[in-house]
């Protein structure tokens, strides 16, 4: 272990990190991983025992400035203690979070506390942490998710220095009398405020959006991670399929400008991206075979595309323009790898569409083993949405290259991504008709403008929910733009029936179940599932609330709002502390019709659209209107 530090005022140094130092191995810290957990004994504070440090030299190039968000302490959550089968000891903070719990107790010395932090009651009601398994993974390291703490006489009081867990429920085990001692939850995430909020007449819709802020909250510790309990990871595809919600949700533009520095970090000289980042291995033997993930790597694009148009900002564009270019280069080259039935087909199409390189593809489906589809993806590839996202990343190039004024670049990826179109057309669909059972075969064309026949088979995909009782079958990568194709091309119940589905696969599942978070598979831990309880992505159905139901959208700073009611929700309202001023919008229905209210910040023009056509222009102000059933 090493430190490196200097600290300047007024572009002083003023301290600095030398030979003439003093170091201790005898502090009350014992152990501290942030994964891990902490050992802690109360009795060595202050014990005084120094030595001199040796004094070495390290390549400072590989040093790379950080311009992170602050991360903070934010909720804090009273312990409640419950009454478990096994008659263990175990607290409810009745949220599952990112954070730690700190603690206040009176005890004798030597007696020790055992804290294992989880987020979930097992089948009988009693404390588990099954759904992380850190007993199958401590020989690689584990993550047991554990404070070890030896107390000192007297009052101990105590908080995790460097450790955060993602939890509900904590089991203690201790030989100290817990009869007056107070356990509280600390929820720490990166410092972004919230901008977002959302309340309709369904107080199951009202839990799920408040599920989806939890698990952004739970997810943003620095950078955008899948989960806090288990992986941890900056995972591409996640912060890709969530950014235009995120961004939504909370003001976390700078959380974002910093991870995509990590991305850049970590992107291969052949034009890769990592499908974590900061990556967490040496992308070489068998992690090197799985890198480079359509739908994870096009983060690079999505991310800063969505940033610009949410803050009007070219900047981030221009920042991450090289890293984008690099990206698709490398598509190019891995579309023209044919496999070696393709090599001598007389086919034009053939180097515009991915059949090789590992693809996660649309992942976490329901009704679809993972292994299963791990493997396939493994042997078969994902050529489908390999070349959707080739597709939909060349178009996005063009027209950041156009927004930058690189005319020549806007040109060229514009052919490029003609040509990619031409190819998915010719090669998956007849005629421009898709022929699938999955739903995420018609989301995904229709989301990305892959496909002509776009009536006729959002016709289809409206019939294929139909025909599944209302319930979804998408994964990962195409859930957030199921309602939002949906009210598009006219299919408004539909998307409120599945929005409304409480069986499974559906969001409010989970809520059904009692749920304070996002849960990464639909059914949660049933059956002996190990998903983690935390993930953020499948709430991005919140964004829907927001821009679909209650219609706010802003881009490049003009402001849109188009509300979409049905009578399956009674009302709705919702406000977006923008960047260019707070907007609120709301509906009801009344015995008499649909009432409308709207509020305008300053020194902007809102452009609304009511549900039969009505337009309005609208400048500062609250506003309401009325549709006569």
């Amino acid at each position: 272990m090493a430190l490196l530090c200097q600290l300047e005022i007024d572009k002083e140094a003023v301290l600095v990190s030398d030979k003439n130092w003093f170091a201790s191995q005898n502090g009350p810290i014992r152990f501290s991983d942030m994964e891990i957990g902490e050992v802690y004994d109360a009795n060595k504070e202050g014990i005084d025992e120094w030595h001199e440090v040796r004094e070495v030299s390290h390549d400072k190039s590989k040093l790379v400035c950080s311009d992170e968000v602050y991360i903070k302490e934010h909720e804090i959550f009273e312990g409640k203690r419950i009454n478990t089968p096994d008659n263990a000891i175990v607290y409810d903070f009745s949220q599952n979070m990112a954070g730690y719990t700190c603690f206040r107790l009176n005890a004798k010395e030597g007696q020790k506390l055992t804290i294992w932090h989880g987020e979930t009651l097992d089948e009988e009601g009693n404390f588990t942490q099954r759904n992380i398994d850190p007993g199958a993974r401590n020989k690689n390291g584990g993550i047991p998710q554990k404070i070890e703490y030896i107390c000192k006489e007297g009052l101990n009081e105590y908080k995790p220095h460097f450790s955060i867990f993602g939890f509900q429920y904590i089991k203690v085990e201790t030989d100290a009398d817990l009869s007056d001692a107070e356990f509280k939850a600390i929820a720490v995430y990166s410092d972004m405020k919230q901008t977002a909020t959302f309340k309709c007449s369904n107080e199951d819709v009202n839990k799920l959006f408040s599920n989806s802020l939890w698990s952004m909250k739970s997810n943003f510790v620095d950078i955008p991670t899948d989960c806090p309990q288990r992986e941890r990871s900056g995972w591409t595809g996640d912060a890709g399929v969530f950014v235009d919600t995120g961004l939504l949700l909370h003001d976390c533009y700078t959380v974002f400008k910093k991870w995509l520095r990590e991305v850049r970090l970590a992107q291969k000289g052949n034009g890769i991206i990592r499908n974590i980042a900061p990556p967490i291995n040496r992308g070489t033997g068998f992690s090197s075979f799985i890198e480079g993930s359509t739908g994870w790597g096009d983060a690079i694009l999505l991310v800063p595309y969505a940033l610009y148009k949410a803050y009007d900002d070219k900047s981030i564009l221009l920042e991450n323009y090289e890293a984008m270019v690099k990206w698709v280069g490398y598509l190019q080259n891995l579309a023209k790898k044919n496999k070696l039935k393709d090599l001598f087909k007389k086919d034009p199409h053939k180097n515009y569409v991915i059949t090789k390189g590992f693809h996660w593809g649309e992942w976490c489906q329901p009704d679809v083993d993972s292994s299963t589809e791990l493997r396939n993806n493994m042997t078969k590839g994902a050529p489908k949405s390999a070349t959707a996202y080739y597709y939909y990343s060349s178009k996005l190039l063009s027209e950041i290259a156009s927004v930058l004024g690189r005319k020549e670049d806007a040109e060229k990826y514009e052919a490029l991504s003609e040509k990619i179109r031409e190819a998915y057309i010719s090669t998956f669909t007849d005629e421009g008709i898709i022929h699938s059972d999955r739903q995420c075969d018609y989301v995904r064309p229709l989301e990305f403008g892959l496909v002509d026949n776009e009536e006729k088979n959002a016709e289809i995909l409206n019939q294929m929910i139909i025909d599944n009782d209302y319930r979804l079958n998408t994964g990962f990568l195409s859930t957030p733009f199921l309602c939002p194709i949906l009210c598009k091309y006219g299919y408004v119940e539909t998307a409120y029936k599945l929005l409304l589905q409480d069986k499974l696969p559906s969001w409010l599942y989970s809520v059904k179940k009692g749920s304070t978070s996002i849960w990464e598979n639909w059914n949660g831990i049933e059956n002996g599932n190990n998903g983690s309880l935390n993930h953020y992505s499948y709430g991005a159905v919140s964004g829907w609330l927001i821009k679909g139901v209650c219609g706010i959208d802003v881009s490049l700073g003009n402001v849109t709002i188009k509300p979409c009611p049905n009578e399956l929700l009674q009302y709705a309202k919702a406000t977006y502390d923008s960047p260019v001023g707070k907007i609120t919008s709301g509906w009801r229905y009344t015995a008499e019709g649909i009432e409308f209210n709207f509020a305008i910040p300053a020194n902007v023009k809102a452009e609304i659209e009511l549900p039969n056509g009505e337009t309005h222009s609208l400048d500062y102000g609250d506003y309401s209107f009325f549709i006569s059933k």
